[in-house]
């Protein structure tokens, strides 16, 4: 190719190296000739500026390229090496402005990262590619990296280049797939995106599939963004959690949606910032008792309803809610409060908006190019290809990304089982099976065993949770024992069965009584997490309150019930916001939770007093969360009334003699003198009702203290008579 066609290319944007013509170049026997070149096709004129000499640069095509031709010999060494020179340009407009010329920069990339990045094993993918600020050679400016092997040819667009993509065509890297540019003077928020030229010769512009914050939607331009400038304060929060495990501790969380938890009183169409929800929202969880707040998704995303959830800056806090500052300072007085923070996290899938990571290069590189494998039929998106090493990287070190720069304490990964089976809602026909002609998605499961492994392994006891709803072996076993490596899983089951059995007339839940106590068989296969989330109140579910049978009384106590049978009942605990107060509205994203409840009928306040009673006394007893996961820490007292709808079971502690009883009556009759067996022979003292006055109930027997007879009873060697309030359950702990 000559001198002309490289120019030609260069003035079509169709050239992968513009570094072979731009820039400064040398040649002669001894490298005495230094030719400059710069395309500029706005430029009225360009002068050539080393040290405080000028020299106009001549025109050497009516697109806009120019050059300039020196003696080397005539120069000071220092003025060309290491090539400090610049450009004054003048435009037709009239505006002049003297620049640095990115292309006398070298590449900044190290080979290694490529070849680690092409490997599938770049964990710190996010400090390369992207844009970052830095200085070169002395020099201030942005670097920008973007993945695009296919492309023709790859551009910066931004303010600083009129959205010309003509201007900063970026440099290929070779076979490692990425483009690089140093673009001199640029600065932090400066809007950009990438112009891609595809081999079919079409021109696609992207968002930055690694921006760190982005525009306000409808916009979709990145914006560069340091995150590295942010004092951190909770050091001591981080040494604990690298020491402490997670598994024998409490862990009550608190699911928010942030643009909907509440909204500015005086323009409810404003979304509160991160910065002003720190203020508002992590008290209100410390005073409940709650340890964590599981945030859904708060990456970028293009559509409010969505909830999150149609991802398209996996690496981008949204802009909805303040700059990324805002959202470490939230991070940040959450770990000074003592309260965790999760978020959801989406790797199962990702929308097709023409700005975002589909066909990203003109090809399908994120995703499968078969709609049998790439295309997911219920939601309408993308699934990522998983296979291919350079995709399961980047969102590995996606899940790193925001614990290391965000302090995050754990992910929750969404839709687990649609990533785990190829004929996930799909036909007969509409799947392809893998490679031994099964249904399971092999490169899925090897991508969530090789995070969890790689998460772990950097963040020892981060919170890597599943929403899972299959029965798929060993979600929380470890890789190595045939398990995907997950730390928790939502056990999707006993929401099912508690929530239907709790919709019953209470006439009629003797009949389903096994929904009460099935879950009990499989409740040790896994490390659970019981969740009362946000998928159970929306689409026409109605919410928790308004499931509940019965008048308004009646709601209440049930829900009240309901609360307290998941606190006991063995696995860690998730409730969605609204239902601490009673929410009588299905949860709606634009609109805030319906606080004035709370000041129109004391039920609802009284209802939030009871959540945190309930998590107080989970705090206080290391029985309800000590031995979670294991048979050891429960025990069936009498699952068999069910002509009654009474249960009663025991939790324990590593330490047996710390243990709780509780029974619990599903209909609304009152049993005066019920008779239940109790494990020792010791005195229990009632220690909490779910119908205590302070709750809305019509009354406990507070500190009521009961002596067991040795006579056994259903499955205990000792019994007791105790009044069990309608609806309600009581509580007893040995004195």
């Amino acid at each position: 190719m000559d001198l002309n066609q490289h120019i030609d290319r260069i003035i079509h944007s169709a050239h992968y190296d513009p570094f072979q013509i731009l820039g400064v170049h040398f040649s002669g026997e001894n490298e005495e000739t230094a030719t400059i070149r710069t395309f500029q096709p706005h430029a009225r004129k360009v002068e050539l500026l080393i040290g405080n000499a000028s020299t106009e640069m001549a025109r050497i095509r009516e697109e806009g390229m120019f050059e300039a031709v020196l003696d080397r010999s005539s120069l000071a060494d220092a003025d060309l090496d290491p090539f400090t020179y610049r450009f004054t340009i003048h435009y037709h407009s009239g505006f002049v402005e003297t620049v640095n010329d990115p292309y006398r920069f070298l590449p900044q990339l190290d080979q290694d990262d490529q070849y680690l990045f092409n490997f599938g094993t770049n964990y710190r993918l996010y400090d390369h590619l992207g844009s970052h600020c830095a200085v070169v050679q002395h020099v201030a400016g942005v670097i920008f990296r973007v993945w695009a092997p296919n492309a023709e040819a790859v551009s910066v667009i931004c303010n600083f280049n009129g959205w010309d993509g003509r201007i900063h065509p970026m440099r290929s890297l070779g076979g490692s797939g990425i483009w690089e540019l140093f673009i001199p003077g640029l600065q932090e928020n400066e809007l950009y995106k990438f112009r891609i030229r595809t081999k079919g010769g079409n021109f696609v512009e992207k968002s930055d599939p690694v921006q760190f914050y982005g525009e306000l939607r409808p916009k979709t331009a990145s914006i560069v963004r340091d995150l590295n400038r942010y004092q951190w304060q909770d050091h001591e929060w981080q040494e604990n959690k690298r020491t402490v495990a997670p598994y024998d501790r409490p862990l009550s969380i608190y699911e928010v949606h942030p643009g909907s938890w509440q909204r500015d009183p005086a323009d409810p169409d404003r979304f509160l910032t991160f910065r002003e929800l720190a203020d508002k929202l992590i008290p209100y969880v410390k005073k409940l008792g709650f340890t964590h707040i599981e945030l859904m998704p708060v990456m970028e995303h293009p559509l409010d309803e969505s909830w999150g959830y149609q991802v398209t800056g996996p690496f981008s806090i949204t802009s909805r809610y303040g700059i990324p500052e805002d959202f470490m300072y939230f991070v940040d007085q959450a770990h000074l409060s003592g309260i965790g923070v999760i978020l959801d996290w989406v790797p199962a899938h990702f929308p097709k908006d023409d700005h975002s990571l589909g066909h990203f290069d003109g090809t399908s590189l994120y995703e499968h190019e078969d709609p049998r494998l790439g295309s997911h039929p219920e939601w309408g998106t993308f699934i990522y290809n998983y296979g291919r090493k350079e995709v399961s990287n980047y969102l590995i070190a996606n899940a790193l990304f925001w614990l290391d720069k965000y302090h995050i304490d754990g992910l929750r990964v969404d839709a687990v089982a649609s990533m785990l089976y190829r004929d996930y809602a799909r036909r007969e026909g509409e799947w392809l099976p893998n490679c031994y002609g099964g249904k399971e998605n092999l490169e899925a499961i090897e991508f969530l065993r090789h995070t969890n492994s790689v998460v772990f392994n950097h963040y020892p006891n981060t919170l890597m949770i599943a929403e899972e709803s299959t029965s798929f072996y060993g979600v929380s076993k470890p890789a190595d024992v045939g398990g995907l490596g997950f730390g928790f899983k939502w056990n999707m089951g006993w929401m099912n069965d508690i929530l239907s059995y709790f919709s019953k007339d209470p006439l009629f839940r003797k009949f389903h009584h096994n929904a009460l106590t099935f879950s009990i068989m499989y409740a040790f296969s896994e490390n659970f997490i019981l969740p009362m989330s946000h998928d159970e109140v929306v689409h026409g579910k109605r919410s928790l309150i308004d499931k509940m049978p019965g008048d308004l009384w009646q709601k209440f106590a049930n829900l009240r019930l309901l609360l307290l049978v998941m606190w006991m009942h063995p696995g860690k605990k998730l409730l969605f916001m609204g239902g601490e107060f009673g929410q009588w509205t299905e949860w709606y994203c634009k609109r805030s939770l319906d606080w004035h409840l709370l000041e129109q009928n004391d039920l609802h306040r009284q209802t939030m007093t009871f959540v945190e009673a309930l998590n107080a006394m989970y705090l206080e007893n290391p029985s309800l969360w000590q031995q979670d996961s294991s048979y050891h820490g429960f025990r069936w007292i009498d699952l068999e009334d069910r002509n009654n709808s009474i249960i009663s079971f025991v939790r324990y502690a590593r330490n047996r003699e710390d243990h709780l009883v509780g029974v619990f009556n599903f209909t609304p009759q009152t049993f005066f003198k019920y008779t239940i067996g109790l494990p020792t022979g010791r005195q229990y003292q009632q220690i909490f009702c779910s119908n205590d006055t302070v709750f809305g109930g019509s009354g406990a027997d507070e500190n009521a203290v009961y002596t067991p007879v040795a006579d056994p009873y259903a499955q205990a060697d000792y019994r007791t008579t105790l009044k069990i309030p309608p609806l309600a359950g009581v509580i007893l702990k040995p004195c």
